[in-house]
């Protein structure tokens, strides 16, 4: 256990969380540091999915401390988490369909506008400018006006993390951002991450160890919901009980 958290942007201490007396999330201890892009994997199962929605608040944890900023985060609602600076993008891509890519991000962006505001309203030079950055950011420049519903399920992954990162979060947590996607999108992916991160912490899930190698500097291995091992890729790679784990499935 560290003595001093109080440097970390989120520190998870003792996290436990039962269903029906299974421990989904198992005492687990994490540290992640401002600007850092963290990868979390393990077999199904092992409590990724469950360490993210705790942390967002969509699952009450049953004992055990998640401090962002030095916030406790612990029994407060969603949108309070969300206001504080963390933004979670899930499995499957949640955008508006009937929506231009443009709607989209601009219906995203903090100074709020629900759907029907930014339908009949316009928007700012400021907000404006801002959706045509992210939009180059996020490969979508030349596709503003396209309804999102005609995007590839890879572009509709990109215009996700957009709808995120216009509301500029401290903490960004991405379940599985490349399934779906081709090679390339891949590729593009991997850039975009590591862009990212140098403005804010990310938090990627993820199962596709190629990917994981493209962009991870560290790597925390759940098992059963424990932390089973930590460190660069290598040493994780390198590990007897992750290399266990993982050819025992």
């Amino acid at each position: 256990m560290l003595g001093n958290n109080s440097d970390y942007l989120l520190s998870i201490e003792d996290l436990t969380v039962s269903f029906d007396g299974f421990k989904a999330v198992d005492d687990i201890n994490m540290y992640i540091d401002t600007g850092e892009l963290r990868v979390v994997i393990g077999p199904n199962g092992a409590g990724k999915t469950t360490l993210l929605d705790l942390i967002c608040g969509k699952t009450a944890a049953s004992s055990g401390s998640i401090k962002f900023n030095n916030k406790e985060l612990r029994g407060l609602a969603e949108h309070k988490i969300v206001e504080l600076g963390v933004g979670r993008k899930f499995q499957t891509p949640s955008i508006y369909e009937n929506l231009s890519v443009y709607e989209n991000l601009e219906v995203s962006y903090p100074e709020g506008h629900n759907v029907l505001s930014a339908i009949f309203f316009k928007t700012t030079d400021k907000i404006d400018n801002e959706i045509h950055r992210i939009a180059k950011e996020i490969y979508l420049e030349d596709s503003l006006e396209m309804e999102a519903s005609l995007l590839s399920h890879g572009q509709k992954q990109w215009l996700e993390i957009g709808m995120l990162l216009i509301q500029d979060p401290e903490l960004m947590m991405l379940d599985e951002p490349v399934a779906g996607m081709s090679v390339k999108e891949r590729e593009q992916t991997a850039d975009l991450l590591k862009r990212i991160c140098k403005e804010r912490s990310v938090i990627v899930i993820e199962h596709d160890m190629d990917f994981v190698e493209k962009i991870a500097s560290k790597v925390t291995v759940l098992h059963q919901g424990r932390v089973l091992a930590e460190g660069n890729m290598e040493e994780v790679q390198n590990n007897e009980k992750v290399i266990e784990v993982y050819l025992g499935h």
